[in-house]
């Protein structure tokens, strides 16, 4: 059964691709991407103010390096952007020699190393995959990925999780806590079956993860050995990504998009890439900082 939770609109903007959603607990604030329009969010929750801007180029997710600067992953590179105006400058290219792909999924693990996806701007067959920025530099880890999506890892940064979307399959990988690199191969954990497919993940305190089911309107919840514990239902068919937010992190912000809708199934699904906030009574951690060097 799919729980209906409280659920209240927190921006009625409709993403073409909303993506990549983040919050920095020290400032109550959220952010999140519209990647096919590159776009950046900012939502401060308490006030209910929100802020669009515009990045010149795709790009799908950010890590916090400081109260001053993010590190935003796009579709040529990592970018370093000040918060205080904007301004984005280059610190490494990423896959910026090949027209065909982009920037997709990404988080940063409790180390502050940043799993970044990568995948074909027509999601091309095994033309993405899945880089560490560790310590400076970029690390292909996972090759061949058409979708990559769930990256999120376990509480004690042992395990990490991602998923390759086209083939309905998450997988479980140990890291080193320390440094959140790979120390053996990935192994599925689930299989998905049925409506919908597996999007962006986020692991909460309890190590379960909570997975946006794109084309099924809701949140599935997993146990870290892959049983499916609840779902809850989100008010728009494509649900891309989650996020812990508030105070205490109980709450789930959901992004969505309208992509590949057509008019008529866009009238079908009036909320379709709008940002939505769930009462969802989770037991989430913050985001950890992204570390530079």
């Amino acid at each position: 059964m799919t729980e209906q939770v409280p659920t209240s609109v927190l921006s009625d903007h409709p993403c073409h691709l909303g993506e990549g959603p983040t919050y920095d607990a020290t400032t109550d604030t959220a952010w999140w991407f519209d990647i096919r329009e590159g776009l950046l969010f900012e939502a401060q929750l308490g006030s209910g103010g929100i802020r669009v801007h515009t990045l010149g180029r795709m790009a799908s997710a950010l890590g916090r390096i400081d109260a001053e600067r993010h590190l935003i992953v796009a579709e040529d590179g990592l970018y370093v952007r000040k918060l205080a105006d904007g301004v984005m400058t280059l610190l490494c290219p990423l896959e910026a020699d090949n027209p065909t792909t982009r920037s997709n999924d990404a988080r940063v693990h409790q180390s502050g190393t940043f799993w970044i996806g990568t995948m074909g701007r027509k999601a091309e067959p095994g033309a993405g995959a899945i880089y560490a920025f560790h310590r400076g530099k970029i690390s292909l880890l996972f090759p061949r990925i058409s979708i990559p999506n769930s990256i999120c890892f376990s509480p004690d940064g042992a395990i990490g999780y991602f998923a390759d979307s086209a083939r309905a399959v998450l997988y479980s990988v140990p890291l080193n806590p320390a440094t959140g690199l790979p120390r053996g191969e990935p192994e599925v954990l689930l299989r998905h079956t049925g409506i919908g497919g597996l999007d962006g993940s986020v692991c909460d305190a309890d190590g379960q993860i909570w997975n946006a089911c794109w084309g099924a309107s809701r949140i599935d919840v997993y146990s870290p050995q892959g049983e499916r514990l609840r779902s809850l239902r989100v008010p728009a068919k494509q649900a891309s990504c989650p996020a812990f937010v508030g105070p205490d992190l109980s709450r789930l912000l959901v992004t969505s998009a309208w992509q590949d809708m057509d008019a008529a199934a866009r009238a079908a699904d009036p909320q379709a890439g709008k940002t939505f906030l769930l009462e969802a009574s989770a037991r989430g951690r913050a985001e950890p900082d992204v570390k530079l060097a």
